[in-house]
């Protein structure tokens, strides 16, 4: 298993400036002057070329009550392809959706992953399995650098353990939990934060790049950062670059809540 080569003899396969990703064996071997995605409208979609999703956001979750996830962290919401000006395809191949994701990492050995996920990329309704699927489905079949040809020797689902590993190991990198707490910005049920304090606060861990922000009225509860790439999904080189969605938190007022055990539900939506 591995993805094809695609540079000519000699060419360097691409490393991570700003993100050490995972190695994949016989990871593709990209041109080293590969554009950055999101960077020219007339390059060609490619094994190489991340297009027309070439804006990959990162995305956490704070859902604080009832609590999700561990009380001093901020959980995994997915890895999505924007068509570099905020909007986005979904749902982009059927014939790769799948139902079955835990047994699909079990079957590649990737039980670390699994026991990684089932601790910090949760469902608010408890079904974990439904909400992995649903990622994969809306979000990772439309990313064109992982599709079974870009790989050598292709194994089915063999993407897919790929774009979850890639997901968890960008979300190891960005501890938004810790940030705020330089920062000062501690969960309370009293003090309010403005936006300026929560955009600097998580610019310091993004080269000074504040990801978006989401609210839900008044509570904070979502995180995206954004990032170009050069080369390949899995291997190329991870860029952070402004974010492409403005805030819906207004500028003041902003409460992010401990987590709790209560019984209110404050489900942000689920893209």
């Amino acid at each position: 298993m591995g993805f094809k080569t695609i540079a000519s003899t000699g060419m360097l396969a691409l490393s991570a400036t700003h993100f050490a990703s995972s190695v994949v064996a016989d990871a593709p071997t990209c041109p080293n002057d590969t554009p950055l995605s999101c960077s020219t409208s007339t390059e060609e979609a490619s094994c190489c070329f991340n297009t027309p999703g070439g804006s990959l956001l990162l995305t956490q979750f704070w859902d604080y009550d009832p609590a999700t996830g561990p009380s001093d962290s901020w959980t995994i919401h997915g890895l999505w392809p924007d068509n570099c000006d905020g909007t986005y395809e979904e749902f982009c191949d059927e014939s790769r959706e799948y139902s079955n994701i835990t047994s699909i990492l079990q079957d590649q050995g990737r039980t670390e992953l699994l026991s990684y996920m089932t601790k910090y990329w949760k469902d608010y309704s408890g079904d974990d399995e439904s909400f992995w699927e649903h990622e994969w489905n809306k979000h990772g079949t439309c990313i064109n650098t992982i599709e079974p040809d870009c790989y050598t020797d292709y194994t089915p689902q063999e993407e897919v353990g790929d774009y979850l590993q890639k997901t968890v190991d960008l979300f190891k990198t960005l501890n938004t939990y810790k940030a705020f707490a330089d920062a000062g910005i501690k969960p309370s049920s009293s003090k309010t934060y403005t936006l300026s304090e929560i955009h600097d606060a998580l610019a310091a861990i993004h080269d000074d790049f504040a990801p978006y922000v989401g609210c839900d009225g008044d509570y904070l509860n979502e995180a995206w950062y954004f990032y170009y790439v050069r080369g390949n999904l899995i291997t190329g080189q991870y860029e952070p670059s402004e974010k492409l969605t403005q805030s819906n938190c207004p500028e003041s007022g902003i409460k992010y809540m401990p987590k709790s055990n209560g019984q209110e539900s404050t489900c942000p939506n689920r893209r």
